[in-house]
């Protein structure tokens, strides 16, 4: 399954550089694995953690102005 022979490399290459080309770029990251045993009960934890502290309205109400105006939703 892992093929890391040179003709795949060169196609990714290509395919990185066809992209950059068009003015994207490619980012990488590690996220938390929602299906991880105990992911949902650190994330309760964590929720609870913030409730009810000063700010959290306008903190909820500022992500979900980012999050609309990124995938242009109208309101």
């Amino acid at each position: 399954m892992n093929d890391s022979s040179p003709e795949r490399q060169d196609k990714f290459r290509r395919y990185r550089a066809r992209k950059k080309a068009a003015g994207l770029r490619e980012l990488r990251m590690w996220l938390p694995d929602v299906n991880a045993p105990g992911f949902r009960q650190e994330a309760e934890r964590q929720a609870a953690l913030l409730r009810g502290l000063k700010g959290e309205t306008e903190a909820l109400e500022w992500t979900e102005t980012l999050r609309a105006q990124s995938w242009k939703d109208p309101d």
